[in-house]
């Protein structure tokens, strides 16, 4: 039985109503509908009657709040003392970044913070922007590198580096034959392979808009996080695929062409829980807007001058 499952029992059991808690979670409705029922299969039993216009606890929902207060209260008081413990000062500093984070950057990023506070250790993990901005509202994270636009309500962020987006073609495509710059509508009717939504939805919602504003109406739309996934759906001709430029060659029979027309770009920042903002954090703060410039990103609004 995962904590976190409780505390969502917990919010739903005081709320009674499935977009309120969700809301309270700063989660959507149907993931939490899906831990919910998750967690009433790993029990055995229906924690909600949800055949009322209210849904109401049922008696062994009752009961399993009854053991779960004092568990989330404990866990909360465990929190508040590490808390205590400003981020970096036991010698770790927790840091998420995008699951598609370059090698090079990783590296960069970390020896300048290395350089900066050499007593620190970063303990990387790989999240999607989503995943990192609830850990890091739940303490679980001391920093986060994410993408924008994103959801940061009670969260601060550093300065934004700029990478703009391109195309990624198979290279017999019309629009691969010239070498030049592609204009969004030149797209339209090809399929689009993107991240999923749950990855990063308001940055998800942007890049749909912007193609449609631009004239890309895209045939369909197939969804693949790993690259190596995404380039050989495009290499398949199952779609065509926007990112910034490659950092290593592509696999034959792929080309990147840069898009003419169009702000779409990654802009990627840290964030952290103001009350946690320390010297640690804003040196990291600093490695990774180094690191970005250094690593071939830009500022936002900048040049490569």
């Amino acid at each position: 039985m995962e904590l976190r499952h409780l505390r969502y029992f917990a919010v739903l059991a005081e709320e009674l109503h499935f977009g309120r808690a969700a809301e309270r979670l700063h989660m959507a409705q149907p993931p939490l509908s899906q831990r919910i029922r998750d967690l009433e299969r790993e029990l055995g039993v229906r924690l909600f009657d949800r055949a009322r216009p209210r849904i109401q606890l049922t008696e062994a929902g009752a009961l399993l709040l009854e053991h779960t207060r004092p568990v989330l209260a404990g866990v909360e008081t465990a929190r508040e003392a590490m808390r205590r413990l400003r981020p970096g000062e036991a010698g770790v500093l927790r840091v998420g970044v995008p699951p598609d984070t370059h090698p090079p950057v990783l590296r960069t990023l970390t020896e300048l913070f290395s350089r900066r506070v050499p007593d620190v250790l970063v303990d990387l993990h790989e999240l999607t922007t989503d995943e990192q901005l609830l850990r890091l509202r739940e303490g679980e994270l001391d920093a986060g590198v994410v993408r924008h636009p994103c959801d940061l309500v009670g969260l601060e962020s550093g300065p934004q580096a700029r990478r703009d987006l391109g195309v990624v073609l198979r290279t017999d495509h019309p629009c691969a034959r010239d070498g030049g710059p592609v204009r969004l509508r030149e797209l339209s009717g090809a399929s689009l392979v993107i991240f999923p939504r749950a990855m990063a939805p308001q940055l998800y919602d942007h890049i749909l808009l912007t193609c449609r504003d631009s004239g890309f109406l895209p045939g369909a739309i197939r969804h693949a996080r790993n690259p190596h996934f995404v380039h050989g759906l495009v290499l398949a001709g199952r779609g065509v695929h926007l990112n910034e430029a490659p950092t290593a060659p592509l696999t034959d029979g792929l080309t990147w062409r840069p898009l003419d027309g169009t702000d779409l770009a990654w802009l990627t920042s840290v964030v952290w829980v103001p009350a946690r903002h320390n010297a640690t954090i804003a040196a990291f703060a600093e490695a990774v807007d180094e690191g970005l410039t250094e690593t071939g990103h830009l500022p936002a609004g900048g040049s490569p001058d």
